[in-house]
């Protein structure tokens, strides 16, 4: 087939691109709309437009039309609130990123219509393979696409995909490719690579607006699933069942006892502990040869298996994931680690559950590789970075960026014959201009002094004993575990994970109202609960404060008289 054949329309989707701004280099959120310029009495926020991250794409392709390759790369994600799911409000698509999106829309379309697929993926056959077929092209347009626009599709939007796939068929002499470029087109649109939230008024609110229910079922599946709404939400949303609290309820439950919540919970941990920038992190293979690609990617599976073990498989305590000493291990990463393992070796990614041995003081996940390789730097451990991470990632406390005249090189050394971190990094209090910020961060990096900058457990540096005892707001430790418990103990902890789930499952920063609420009410509720997370996940799923929507005070609202929705 010629190229002009395989990009048939793409010019002109290119065009409605640029009219919605989707490639302009402008943000992609409620315009003049900022967090804490709604207020409002009861909980409630502005509607939020915001791009599929990496990890959505991923899992709405794989829940629409099962595991297939994805070819291509993504747009680079932007953080905004230390989080990727609240940086796409702000994420574009570049002219550049659309051709990313072309290309992998078409391979996917491609393995979709293939002959050994069909029967899986697609509805119905073709009276001729050789032309094209209106019914059966319609079926397969309007069942993909109300999962790829995470609503149904509109006359109009089925008979624009209509002609594609016709004239497709026309040119190719083929029904399944007129199809496939169909398909490119849904998986192209700014409607399936943008989540757009709409409002309608509140029955239960006279002059209140909330999110219509198919915005309320994408809020659910995103936050509960990492994905798009699957059928049976989709469904119950156009019932109105996702209106009333029990019918709300039905489906949370429903899709917090499906397996899918174990990826939910992987993709929002992931983001939280920004295992992104492991694609930019490099060791010294010199002074670390057991530090390798392999091992970084078994690092973040073996992090994210461990809090999926504790959190959804046992529907344990939220805050054993800073004491735990029970994880999974590859042969390969028994070896990273310098830990022998218990079972026969096969190949480097059997994964087993292990216990640690108790000679290496655990904090948890905090002593894991996926943490303590990732805040460090390539030759050296780092206390400042690593007090820093745990800092601003689990307690939720934002430490100032080094003030510019710090000259760094007095603070070289580290990790030498002769000098131990500890000692190099001791400068830092008598530099007025550092202590400040280093009484927050180092004394906390320090108590993970026994890993060193590849995640090895160790007991020396510079010859010399490592001494990793410290003191977390009052509470003083003497090595890892005692820390990990300190973390445990420390309601910060709590308090910072109910703050970051509720802004990763809105999109946006909470709003003042949003935040009396959460520190009141949401965070006691979830203590009496355990601090089990499945159990935060449904609190935020059924509370109507959730799907409130509270526009700025001279922002004009505007109601299609066919349907009261808004668009914004």
């Amino acid at each position: 087939m010629s190229r002009a054949v395989r990009n048939l329309g793409i010019g002109a989707v290119v065009a409605r691109m640029l009219a919605v701004g989707a490639l302009a280099s402008i943000p992609m959120v409620s315009p003049g709309v900022a967090a804490d310029d709604v207020k409002a009495e009861l909980p409630g926020g502005p509607l939020v437009m915001r791009r599929l991250t990496e990890d959505q794409y991923r899992n709405t392709i794989k829940d629409v039309f099962g595991d297939l390759a994805i070819g291509g790369r993504f747009e680079p994600d932007t953080r905004d609130e230390m989080l990727i799911a609240v940086g796409a409000s702000k994420a574009t698509v570049t002219p550049g990123g659309f051709e990313q999106y072309d290309r992998m829309a078409m391979g996917i379309a491609q393995q979709v219509v293939s002959p050994e697929r069909r029967k899986e993926y697609l509805p119905c056959k073709p009276a001729s393979e050789t032309a094209a077929d209106e019914a059966c092209a319609r079926a397969i347009i309007t069942r993909v696409g109300n999962m790829l626009y995470r609503r149904p599709l509109t006359e109009a939007e089925i008979v624009d995909k209509l002609k594609i796939a016709e004239t497709g068929a026309q040119q190719g002499k083929s029904f399944y490719f007129g199809v496939q470029l169909a398909l490119s087109r849904l998986m192209t649109s700014p409607q399936f690579l943008f989540v757009q939230e709409e409002a309608a008024p509140d029955p239960n609110r006279p002059g209140g607006l909330k999110l219509t229910p198919q915005s309320m079922a994408t809020r659910l599946s995103l936050l509960i699933w990492g994905s798009s709404p699957d059928p049976q939400l989709l469904a119950a949303a156009a019932k109105g069942e996702l209106d009333t609290p029990d019918g709300l309820a039905k489906q949370v439950d429903r899709m917090i006892a499906s397996p899918r919540v174990q990826r939910g919970v992987r993709a929002y941990f992931a983001d939280m502990l920004q295992f992104d920038r492991f694609a930019s992190l490099s060791k010294d293979a010199a002074l670390y040869p057991n530090y390798s690609g392999d091992v970084a990617k078994q690092a973040q599976e073996q992090t994210l298996r461990t809090i999926v073990d504790e959190l959804v498989v046992r529907n344990g305590d939220y805050r054993d994931i800073f004491t735990t000493n029970k994880t999974y291990l590859t042969p390969m990463l028994a070896s990273a680690y310098g830990v022998p393992m218990t079972t026969k070796w096969g190949d480097f990614q059997d994964w087993q559950p292990v216990t640690l041995p108790a000679s290496m003081p655990q904090a948890g996940v905090l002593t894991q590789i996926g943490f303590a390789a990732l805040h460090s730097s390539s030759g050296k451990t780092s206390p400042t970075l690593r007090g820093k991470a745990v800092r601003e990632l689990f307690l939720c406390q934002e430490v100032p960026p080094p003030p510019p005249e710090v000259d760094f090189s007095k603070f070289e050394g580290a990790n030498g014959a002769t000098t131990s971190v500890r000692e190099a990094i001791s400068a830092h209090a008598s530099n007025p201009a550092c202590a400040g910020c280093h009484r927050l961060m180092d004394p906390l990096g320090l108590a993970l002094e026994n890993y060193d900058t590849s995640g090895r457990f160790r007991l020396v540096d510079a010859k010399k004993p490592i001494d990793a005892s410290g003191q977390l707001d009052g509470v003083t430790y003497q090595d890892a575990a005692g820390f990990g418990k300190a973390i445990h103990d420390n309601p910060r902890a709590t308090a910072c994970l109910v703050n970051r789930v509720y802004t990763y499952a809105a999109g946006r920063q909470a709003t003042t109202a949003e935040r009396g609420w959460l520190r009141d009410q949401l965070a006691k509720d979830w203590a009496a609960d355990g601090y089990r997370f499945p159990a935060l996940l449904r609190r935020i799923a059924t509370d109507p404060g959730f799907y409130k929507v509270v526009t700025p005070p001279k922002a004009p609202v505007v109601t299609a008289s066919a349907q009261p929705a808004v668009r914004q």
